[in-house]
């Protein structure tokens, strides 16, 4: 309810317009409202004083002569840098005192909520989830039932063959029988009894206290009800049990979702470049997560 926000002097709706014109690099007056959620008479006359202060600047839109896009001027960006400073410290702050597992929690819960606020105004009815338990350790039909899910999946929207399931098969059978050691565990989400999703933590492979994050699926038709989240969440808080110093995974560019996932869950890309391993050229992505306090 304070005047301004964040240390500034802007108003809070000035600050969250800087935001979001910020996290888009550019925007139009009508976006900004169904961003901001305000009408059009006010988001004017809070433009119309960032681009007098210098934050903002208006320019011709090349898609839409009766508009223009905003973006922001050096002395926005270094506005906007001092707004996410002052946030990173409050946070920090907040929650600096508190176990790596209370901070996890915190996180994802926000996580959550800001993704069930988002599909609540775009208009979208939220998924139920369904009985889904999360199981872990090998269990009959795992090892065939992660490569059918991978190879049917990237079948389908990467054209990979019988090269690429059949390394996922050899890969988590022979990962397997490394399971009876303490760093090495495997997760199910289990539909009464079909497997509909699965991920790994494999604890020696890389070495150096690193853990690998390998064989993350969901099932067709389960997807968007959470799944993912929670297996990863089990994946992340064995790795801060086991207390490694960081976990990395490889993906490649193009999968859009699994990437706000991991990213979500405090994964940064980290390294880019062409690579074959998959039985096909692809851009290829390591993303990593360090531990915190590890």
């Amino acid at each position: 309810m304070r005047p301004t926000l964040a240390g500034t002097n802007l108003a809070p709706s000035s600050v969250h317009a800087l935001i979001e014109i910020g996290r888009n690099d550019k925007l139009t007056a009508a976006e900004l409202c169904a961003v901001l959620d305000l009408e059009k008479s006010s988001v004017s006359r809070m433009v119309r004083k960032l681009v007098l202060s210098g934050e903002l600047i208006e320019q011709p839109n090349g898609q839409d002569a009766r508009s223009k896009v905003l973006s922001l001027t050096s002395k926005g960006h270094n506005t906007l840098a001092a707004i996410n400073a002052f946030a990173d410290d409050v946070v920090s702050s907040a929650l600096g005192s508190h176990s790596a597992a209370v901070q996890e929690k915190v996180r994802d819960g926000l996580a959550a909520y800001a993704d069930a606020l988002e599909q609540r105004r775009a208009g979208k009815v939220p998924q139920s989830s369904p009985a889904i338990s999360i199981q872990s350790g090998y269990q009959s039909g795992i090892i065939g039932r992660c490569a059918e899910m991978h190879g049917c999946y990237y079948a389908r929207t990467n054209s990979f063959g019988h090269f690429f399931e059949g390394k996922v098969a050899t890969g988590i059978a022979e990962f397997s029988g490394r399971l009876e050691r303490p760093v090495n565990q495997i997760w199910a989400a289990v539909d009464v009894e079909k497997i509909v999703g699965t991920v790994a933590i494999d604890g020696e492979d890389l070495g150096n206290n690193v853990a690998h994050l390998r064989w993350f699926i969901i099932e067709d038709g389960y997807r968007g009800a959470g799944i993912g989240r929670q297996l990863l969440n089990k994946a992340i808080a064995f790795c801060i049990e086991q207390r490694f110093s960081e976990i990395q995974l490889w993906t490649f560019k193009g999968l859009d979702a699994a990437r706000r996932l991991y990213e979500a869950h405090g994964f940064v890309l980290v390294e880019e470049e062409p690579g074959g391993q998959w039985g096909k050229e692809v851009l290829e992505q390591r993303f990593v997560r360090k531990i915190v306090g590890a």
